[in-house]
């Protein structure tokens, strides 16, 4: 196998990925009119990483879907955290631009000097700069990621988080790791930026699958017996509230109850958020 040529082929596939998993959410935001959910952290902290992730690969000689790839990521994440910036505070359009457009050409000619000058570095044998710029990609994805790992904590679910979309980031880490792997020379800390951020989608996945996918075979009746036990403990809580007097409010919305949500990494926290806002606007509405 000719290796630049499955090094390009890999790297354009993982390039395409990284893409189509942020625009997706990009058009959804546009169509709703808001972007009530989607965290502006995670999306900052990926185009902070593109900065590194971009000089890295460049001054690394990647391939070059490996050396546009970051640049796709800096500027779709700024798009979105730019919706999010227009749609949650209110702000006009020019506003918005007057934000983003300021730090996109700040991160571009960041990520130029850096460029220029860690080349002149690498040929002086100089590499601690060039392995600081892949440690702080690795960490600004994974910081990216990390977020949705507090919700999870917080509310014991996953629901919420688009798995499709999520998926298909996931794939593009895998693509991109094996398009470093199969570059001429073996980059270990370039497989190990992709695989960090890898490791913890598949994590995100192995929550899903112990706060999501076995509730729902309990549900089904696929696993009986835990079902019975979730009855009787269902059955005791429900009549303890009885007992107690309590009526259901919009802060006893069951979590796990809550409906998939369109928005591709929109978070467990918003759509009890969402909720009350709604709930609220119904009781104003309500006659004295």
């Amino acid at each position: 196998m000719d290796v630049p040529v499955a090094a390009n082929v890999l790297g354009t596939i993982g390039a395409i990925c990284w893409s189509i998993q942020l625009i997706p959410q990009i058009i959804i935001n546009y169509r709703r009119h808001h972007a009530i959910g989607l965290q502006p952290g995670m999306m900052i902290l990926w185009a902070c990483a593109g900065v590194p992730l971009g000089v890295y690969n460049i001054v690394q000689d990647f391939n070059i879907a490996l050396q546009v790839q970051p640049q796709i990521l800096t500027f779709l994440s700024l798009v979105t955290w730019m919706q999010c910036y227009y749609y949650q505070r209110g702000r006009i359009v020019l506003q918005s631009l007057v934000v983003v457009l300021p730090l996109a050409i700040f991160m571009a000619g960041i990520e130029v000097t850096l460029i220029f000058s860690l080349r002149i570095a690498y040929r002086r044998h100089i590499d601690w700069p060039l392995t600081l710029m892949g440690v702080l990609a690795a960490v600004f994805l994974a910081a990216g990621v990390l977020t949705h790992y507090v919700d999870i904590y917080v509310h014991r679910t996953v629901r919420g988080i688009s798995f499709l979309f999520v998926g298909i980031d996931a794939a593009g880490d895998l693509f991109s790791l094996i398009s470093v792997f199969f570059q001429p020379k073996l980059d270990v800390l370039g497989m190990v930026t992709y695989g960090v951020e890898l490791a913890l989608w598949l994590g995100v996945f192995g929550c899903g699958g112990y706060f999501n996918l076995l509730p729902w075979l309990k549900r089904k009746g696929y696993l009986r017996a835990a079902r019975k036990d979730e009855d009787v403990r269902t059955s005791a809580t429900a009549s303890e509230n009885e007992r107690a007097g309590g009526g259901a409010n919009v802060d006893d919305v069951m979590i796990q109850d809550l409906p998939s949500s369109t928005s591709v990494f929109r978070t467990p926290s918003s759509d009890v958020e969402l909720r009350r806002a709604r709930s609220a606007g119904a009781n104003r509405e309500q006659p004295i």
